[in-house]
C-alpha cells in the first residue's frame, strides 16, 4: 500500500559537499521546492529521495530527502553573536542556578558598570536569577556563573546542537547525523 505524503511534509536535509549537515542545530533543511530548484540548477546532488513524487505534465520526480552541495562552503569559524547562540552556547539553561526556564541573558559585568555585549561578558540566565542579580557584579552578591563565559567555535555550538535534536529525523537523514537516538516505529 502506497502513502500519500503532502510535499510539505518533506524536507531535504543539506549537506555540505563534504556530506556533513551545514549546521546541526538548527538543523540544515529545505523545503522542498528549495530542493528541486538547487537540484534544477545542478548546485546539488541527490543522496536519497522521499518516496513522494511531484508532477507535472511533461516531468516527474522523486522529493530529495538528503542533497549535498556540489561545490564546499567553508564553514564560519566564529559564529555569530544571537540571543539563540548564547542560549546554545550555554545549553539553553541558566548559568546561576541551572533552570532550563525563561531564560533571558544577563551581562556578568553589568552595562550600567561599563560590561559590554560580548560573547566573554554574556551568559544564559533564568528571569528570576537575572532580576535577583540585578545590576550588581556577580561576585559581590555570591552568584557566579557555571562556566566562564567565552566565545564559541561553530564546533562547540554544533557539539552542543546535538544535545537537542528536533522532533522530526527522516530515516534517511540518520547516516549524516550523529545523535544517539532510536527512530519511533
Amino acid at each position: 500500500m502506497t502513502v500519500h505524503v503532502s510535499p510539505e511534509n518533506c524536507p531535504a536535509l543539506v549537506l555540505n559537499a563534504d556530506y556533513r549537515p551545514l549546521s546541526y542545530y538548527p538543523l540544515s533543511l529545505w523545503s522542498w521546492q528549495d530542493a528541486i530548484k538547487a537540484v534544477c540548477l545542478d548546485r546539488v546532488t541527490i543522496v536519497s529521495e522521499y518516496e513522494t513524487k511531484v508532477h507535472s505534465p511533461s516531468f516527474e520526480m522523486a522529493l530529495p530527502s538528503v542533497v549535498a552541495l556540489k561545490e564546499y562552503i567553508q564553514p564560519s569559524r566564529h559564529p555569530a553573536f544571537t540571543r539563540f547562540n548564547v542560549f546554545l552556547r550555554d545549553k539553553f539553561q541558566c548559568q546561576y542556578c541551572g533552570s532550563k526556564h525563561d531564560l533571558t541573558f544577563d551581562h556578568v559585568v553589568p552595562r550600567s558598570r561599563g560590561g559590554r555585549t560580548t560573547w566573554e561578558n554574556v551568559v544564559a540566565a533564568c528571569a528570576p536569577c537575572n532580576l535577583r542579580k540585578s545590576n550588581r557584579l556577580a561576585g559581590d552578591i555570591g552568584m557566579h556563573p557555571m562556566q566562564k563565559p567565552f566565545q564559541p567555535t561553530v564546533f562547540d555550538l554544533h557539539n552542543n546542537g546535538r544535545l537537542f535534536p528536533p522532533n522530526y529525523l527522516h530515516e534517511s537523514w540518520m547516516d549524516y547525523l550523529y545523535w544517539d537516538i532510536e527512530l519511533e516505529s
